[in-house]
């Protein structure tokens, strides 16, 4: 028996040593296999066990060893449930070692507990710190101590690290002996460099070149300039995503039948790089053949809607232009009314002419109602400031185009760094859950900041910015700016849901001081107030109304001033009423890429003060997408300035020039007093934009692009006239070109522009540059 039990014991520390699972139950003749009994009946004339003892316990009592291995005395002596017993107490992670011998009738069990583990430490880790890293193990201080767990701990930190691109490291697990049968646990960690891409490579591609398709994988090689991203680290997930987008870019471009057939990411024998190779068939290449839409719906009749088909026989396939097709299918028969549509294309391809003919199918989707709206992974932001952005409410109809356009209206928020809307079934045939998932972001900011511009030269900037208060929307902001022309304070508190109802207010209160001297030979002062409400009419309109309060001062007037800004020197109080109608049609708020904007603004000053003028402001922006990469840009404004019983004020009229302007100086355009060469401004303007931004050839981690602009303007009209005064109601034009980059430290735009049309009065420039940052 003792041989036996020593065997058993001997085996089976092994076993559970090389982290292999042994069965609980005794093996069985084949046919099956039975649960062996915990208690062996005793067989009359059959020894007995007289006594048990329990040696080399210290934590755990003798009753709670005897409640594992299921026997007792009385019991009969046998040797298959003794080596069951080895086995229960070894599954328990109990103990380290254990043997059993029978002396005279006397089961003896020897234990030796595994320890308990007194602290964690983790060693030579840089890139992840200690609580990532406890957060990934499973051991955990006042925990048993088993190797078994410790190695399962040692391939999941390792794994973290891959994740992280960083194959080579290496975890090393050492045990510091303590008294009581207590350990210390420390990871030695080796974390080693970055894993590289070495090279991406493809086989099968014959129609687009190696470098083309690299260029539309988010894996990337490993570059000196790649050092601010991760984009050149092996992950695997970016490999499965990269397949996706091959077989998305292929079928974008007429490959139909095109399909990835292996992704292979072999890692060099240093461990320090990986190559990757993509095996294709990209098969023949298709194009559009005839289109047609049919309904099975009585009530809808096709043929109107045959416009909103805008693909053409001839042209590649596009399968991201038929996915368009079909939402602008849906959303126009959800405008006339029939929520409950399924567009489906039947597609029919011809192989001999390689040719794919489309047929729209309108069907009668099934009625589905929303049942629930449910909003997942805001920790901090409120559930009504997510919902009220919702265009969809619990009962409505569901509307696959207002979803789209919820989660566009969420994500304008500018409160997560991501959105996800998903419709699941409900609780019923007809209804569905509609899932809202966001991921938040920091919406908090305390900022420095330093930049140059053009027009204000060197600049400082400090701020302390909140856009979601208390998970409520509500927007706080305290700043101020230094700068070699201007110093200015300002406070802005905005509530975007005044009452509970869709009505945003604000309120205003600001310093501003301006040197003027280089302009118009002047400073100002301007110290004030203003409240501020906001509404939408519908989805495309909205209307701000608001009140303005200032005191402005006109000082520090140089010798050389004309007489017009002489007689402004002193103090103004400006009491103004306004609003700002705008239609937006816009496809984001916030990166505008398609769409157009137009926009009326009126302001009165009168209602009080001493000062009384009405400004009119007519303006809109038009974008026209070509590519993901290329798109058109134009921006048009005209404005009018009317007194209302008295003159207009220099520190009230128009400038034409720098950012509105470009190829003339801040100022540099239109009416001036050629006595004092001071920029007199005007009170009828008008400026045109037109600029095409591109890629410039250079990798899309540089975030560096190109445009070409051409900028026009009017500015003409002052209110009194003189021998001195110089106003030619002339257009202005110039072009350039610009390079724009998305640095780390701040957007940088530098522009080279030639004044084509001016006057010779007028003071233009070529160069413009804007740079900022916060640190």
């Amino acid at each position: 028996m003792t041989a036996t039990g020593a065997v058993c014991a001997a085996v089976f520390a092994s076993d559970v040593a090389m982290g292999q699972t042994v069965p609980l139950v005794a093996p069985q003749p084949q046919g099956g296999t039975q649960a062996v009994p915990s208690t062996p009946q005793v067989q009359p004339g059959s020894p007995t066990i007289r006594a048990i003892t329990v040696t080399g316990a210290q934590r755990i009592e003798r009753e709670t060893v005897l409640s594992y291995i299921g026997v007792r005395e009385g019991d009969a002596i046998d040797a298959r449930g003794v080596n069951e017993a080895l086995k229960t107490l070894f599954a328990t992670g109990l103990f380290a070692d254990v043997a059993m011998e029978m002396a005279n009738g006397e089961l003896q069990i020897r234990v030796v507990e595994n320890p308990i583990i007194n602290r964690i430490a983790f060693e030579g880790n840089d890139r992840l710190d200690d609580d990532v890293l406890a957060a990934e193990t499973q051991l955990r201080p006042r925990v048993v101590y088993t190797r078994t767990r410790v190695q399962s701990d040692v391939q999941r930190i390792l794994e973290l690290y891959r994740r992280r691109g960083r194959f080579s490291a290496k975890v090393e697990p050492k045990v510091i002996q303590l008294e009581q049968n207590r350990v210390d646990l420390v990871f030695e960690i080796s974390e080693g460099s970055l894993t590289g891409i070495e090279k991406v490579s493809f086989v099968g591609n014959e129609y687009f070149s190696d470098s083309a398709l690299r260029e539309e994988l988010v894996t990337k090689e490993s570059r000196w300039y790649r050092f601010l991203s991760n984009s050149d680290t092996y992950d695997p997930d970016k490999l499965t995503f990269d397949r996706e987008l091959l077989r998305r870019f292929y079928l974008a471009n007429g490959f139909a039948d095109f399909r990835v057939v292996s992704a292979v990411a072999e890692l060099t024998e240093e461990q320090d790089a990986f190559f990757i190779t993509f095996t294709v068939e990209e098969g023949p290449r298709y194009q559009f053949g005839e289109f047609d839409l049919v309904s099975k719906i009585d009530d809808i009749d096709p043929e109107p809607l045959k416009d909103v088909i805008d693909l053409e026989t001839g042209d590649w396939y596009d399968a991201d232009a038929v996915d368009d097709t079909i939402v602008a299918l849906t959303n126009a028969l959800g405008e006339k009314g029939f929520a409950f549509v399924d567009i489906v294309p039947i597609v029919d391809r011809d192989k001999d002419n390689l040719k794919i003919n489309i047929t729209f199918q309108i069907e009668e989707a099934p009625r589905v109602y929303v049942e629930k709206v449910d909003i997942r992974g805001n920790v901090r932001t409120l559930d009504e400031v997510i919902r009220r952005e919702f265009l969809l409410v619990e009962g409505d109809a569901f509307n696959s185009a207002k979803l789209r356009r919820s989660r566009q209206r969420i994500e304008d928020l500018g409160f997560f760094d991501n959105v996800e809307v998903t419709n699941v079934p409900g609780t019923e045939p007809d209804s569905t859950v509609v899932q809202v998932d966001v991921k938040e972001k920091s919406t908090g900011e305390l900022s420095v900041g330093a930049g140059f511009s053009s027009t204000d030269g060197a600049l400082g900037t400090i701020s302390m910015r909140e856009r979601n208060l208390l998970g409520r929307g509500q927007d706080l902001s305290l700043s101020t700016t230094i700068s070699q022309r201007t110093q200015m304070v300002d406070f802005s508190f905005t509530e975007p849901y005044f009452l509970d109802r869709n009505l945003s207010a604000g309120i205003d209160l600001f310093h501003v001081i301006r040197d003027n001297q280089d302009v118009a030979s002047y400073d100002s002062q301007e110290t004030g107030a203003g409240v501020r409400f906001g509404y939408e009419l519908n989805e495309d309109w909205r209307q701000q109304v608001r009140y303005r309060f200032a005191l402005e001062t006109i000082e520090n007037i140089g010798d050389s001033a004309n007489r017009f800004i002489r007689a402004e020197e002193g103090d103004e109080y400006i009491s103004s009423v306004g609003q700002t109608l705008t239609f937006d049609r816009r496809n984001s708020r916030v990166d505008p890429t398609d769409g157009y904007q137009v926009y009326l603004a009126t302001d009165m000053a009168g209602i009080g003060g001493s000062v009384r003028y009405l400004r009119t402001k007519l303006g809109g922006a038009w974008y026209i997408p070509f590519t993901d990469s290329v798109r058109l840009g134009t921006k048009a404004e005209v404005g009018s300035l009317l007194g209302l019983g008295d003159d207009i004020r220099l520190n009230d009229r128009f400038l034409l020039g720098g950012d509105n302007l470009r190829g003339f100086e801040f100022a540099g355009a239109g009416p001036r007093d050629s006595a004092s060469e001071d920029a007199l401004g005007g009170e009828r303007i008008a400026t045109g934009t037109v600029e095409l931004q591109f890629p410039i050839g250079l990798p899309d981690e540089f975030g560096v692009s190109g445009a070409l602009f051409s900028d026009v303007g009017y500015l003409t009209e002052v209110d009194d006239t003189g021998s001195t005064i110089q106003d030619e109601p002339s257009m202005r034009s110039a072009v350039g070109f610009g390079i724009l980059w998305s640095s780390p430290f701040g957007p940088i735009r530098a522009d080279f522009s030639q004044a084509i049309t001016k006057e010779n009065f007028d003071k233009t420039e070529f160069f413009r540059f804007n740079f900022g940052t916060r640190f």
